[in-house]
């Protein structure tokens, strides 16, 4: 096996932040195949000096927000209340505020909002309360596809980590509470509106647009980011970025929630656009869209395929129960997020979820359902895929995103699990990571790569690069997934060679153990990972920190990260959409990158 990276085990406190770079900055470039690590660490300094990027805005320095300063006193009275828990701040039903009590509770919750050496409460506060859906349940949840269960999402300041409790309010019983260090719950309406009026009073924010904006003329506010050398990224607070747009730029608001500050601005370049708007009509029917794919699964079977598919919260559209002439293949596969990074040296960017249109807290929204298409190859056709799209209601303005989810099929056994994006986004030099999930069936399955003229399979959970090299294998895959019997599938990165214009996928592989009774990703995971890292640190890694399991012959999850440079250089264009007139009128026009690895049976 090829070497390791040494490993310094690190608490929860020190996990990496959901929307911000960790300050570990491990080189791990040329190595085959590595597992992460957490060695080079600095410890952050909640005092610490914000960085010199840009000056900090406190309130003093600015007219006072009363929205602020009666957040200050809930957050104080909270901490002195039993229990210790700062609830939601948004109108609630009766079965919510009933989830809400039962979950804040529960000894399960107390116990992670709390110190553990001396039991003073940590800052902890309740985001988000909705009914759970059919994709945010386990196997330890599964009575919930009965009763009416709540999932309540929480947030501990001190520790920069997410509490998620799944709740069955008429048995009044907290059925599951699972931790997720270094992550954070989606942002709830009275912080997005408390972080656009402090970026829209901010001195500095008025100083760079030459007048004071209007709160509501702020984009994105919901969106969590990074900014690097600031607390946003030091300290792992909760930030997220108002942006303005001011003709072909856009000025981001970088608003650390936890402090109740702006922590810098940066300027980011648009490119030039058409008039607008482009988009007059859209096809969503959100209460529809919702009712026939969010709320309930869906069977699909076509040749020798069948499957179940449904569109999740926040994971995009998620396929189950997959199998080719009655074999398993794949337990589930599902679009985790987006995460979106511009200016590679102050490193700040969004990290996107994608799901339903209603009851969720995704950043861009499932357009339309799921659409079932034949696949063409050579005169013929090869299968078929499923494909669904989501987009920002003013696409391809600027700062409105359009992805694109697929799975192919072929009548030979192959399949793939594809992330497309069709731009516009927030700038010019913006660099897009899709996390893949994908569940592999089968409780004894190893995992090799084609290293030095052999096949060798891992002997633990870790990752590698795909790298620019083509595999010398006789059969020129890269790696492989197989069962006792030998039997399986290889996995082939994208180089370019799948014909739907991709450039390389320039992928980061992880492989992790999937656990028995332990939930990692089975149900909507909250945002997995940083908008900015550059290097192997974009979620996934914190299922196999602080130690890696063995993977010999169990139950395996497949994580793929590609990475995709977009380019708005004419006759070039890259992950980039624009408005061009045609017939008179704007119509929009995209230049999609797309990523995933194809499946491909082996004995093929």
């Amino acid at each position: 096996m090829p070497r390791r990276e040494s490993k310094t085990v690190k608490d929860v406190g020190a996990s990496f932040l959901t929307c911000a770079l960790a300050v570990c900055l491990c080189s791990c470039a040329g190595e085959p195949h590595s597992t992460p690590t957490a060695a080079a660490t600095a410890t952050s300094d909640a005092t610490a000096d914000p960085g010199v990027l840009a000056p900090r805005t406190t309130p003093d320095d600015g007219e006072a927000i009363p929205a602020l300063a009666m957040r200050t006193a809930r957050i104080e009275a909270a901490l002195q209340a039993a229990p210790p828990v700062l609830l939601l701040d948004e109108p609630l039903a009766d079965l919510q505020k009933l989830a809400q009590d039962l979950a804040v509770r529960d000894q399960r919750v107390l116990r992670l909002a709390s110190d553990s050496i001396t039991g003073e409460p940590m800052r902890t506060e309740v985001l988000g309360i909705r009914r759970a859906g059919q994709g945010d349940l386990t196997d330890e949840t599964e009575s919930c596809r009965e009763a009416a269960c709540y999932r309540v999402e929480l947030y501990n300041h001190a520790t920069n980590s997410a509490v998620v409790a799944l709740v069955d309010v008429a048995g009044q019983a907290v059925l599951a509470v699972d931790a997720y260090p270094g992550m954070q719950p989606d942002i709830p309406p009275h912080l997005v509106a408390l972080a656009e009026e402090i970026a829209a009073t901010a001195p500095e924010v008025i100083r760079e647009l030459g007048e004071r904006p209007s709160p509501s003329d702020a984009v994105m506010a919901g969106s969590k980011t990074a900014l690097n050398e600031t607390r946003c990224e030091r300290s792992r607070h909760l930030c997220v970025a108002p942006t303005f747009l001011r003709g072909d730029r856009a000025l981001w608001a970088i608003v650390d929630l936890t402090d109740g500050v702006l922590v810098g601005t940066r300027w980011t370049t648009l490119g030039k656009s058409g008039a607008g708007p482009v988009v007059t009509e859209r096809r969503l029917q959100d209460d529809v869209v919702s009712a026939l794919y969010c709320e309930r699964e869906t069977e699909l079977a076509r040749g020798d395929w069948a499957m179940r598919y449904l569109l999740t919260s926040s994971d995009g559209l998620r396929i189950s129960d997959v199998s080719f002439a009655g074999k398993p293949v794949l337990d589930d596969a599902k679009l985790v997020d987006w995460h979106v990074s511009y200016s590679g040296a102050d490193a700040f960017g969004y990290s996107d979820a994608v799901g339903c249109p209603t009851f969720s807290q995704a950043a861009v929204v499932a357009h339309g359902g799921p659409e079932v298409d034949d696949l063409l190859e050579g005169d013929g056709v090869a299968g078929f895929a499923l494909t669904q799209d989501f987009m920002g209601d003013g696409w391809p303005a600027q700062c409105h995103y359009f992805y694109r989810q697929r799975f192919e099929f072929y009548d030979d056994g192959r399949f793939r699990v594809v992330a497309g994006n069709h731009g516009r986004g927030c700038g010019t030099d913006g660099t897009y990571r899709p996390v893949l999930r994908i569940a592999i069936s089968g409780d004894s399955n190893s995992f090799g790569s084609w290293v030095g003229g052999a096949w060798r399979d891992w002997e633990e959970e870790g990752f590698e690069r795909q790298g620019a090299r083509v595999s010398d294998a006789p059969d020129g895959h890269t790696f492989r997934i197989t069962d006792p019997a030998g039997d399986g599938y290889f996995v082939d990165p994208g180089r370019g060679q799948f014909g739907d214009g991709g450039r390389g996928d320039n992928a980061l592989i992880y492989v992790t153990l999937h656990k028995s009774g332990v939930d990692e990703g089975q149900a909507d995971l909250i945002t997995i990972g940083p908008c900015c890292n550059t290097d192997h640190r974009q979620g996934p890694e914190r299922f196999i920190e602080p130690q890696p399991e063995s993977i010999a012959d169990g139950p395996l999850i497949l994580w793929y990260v590609a990475q995709l440079e977009n380019d708005d250089t004419p006759g070039s264009e890259y992950c980039w959409a624009e408005s061009v007139l045609e017939g008179g009128v704007f119509v929009p026009k995209a230049y999609p990158c797309y990523a995933g690895p194809m499946f491909v049976p082996m004995g093929r």
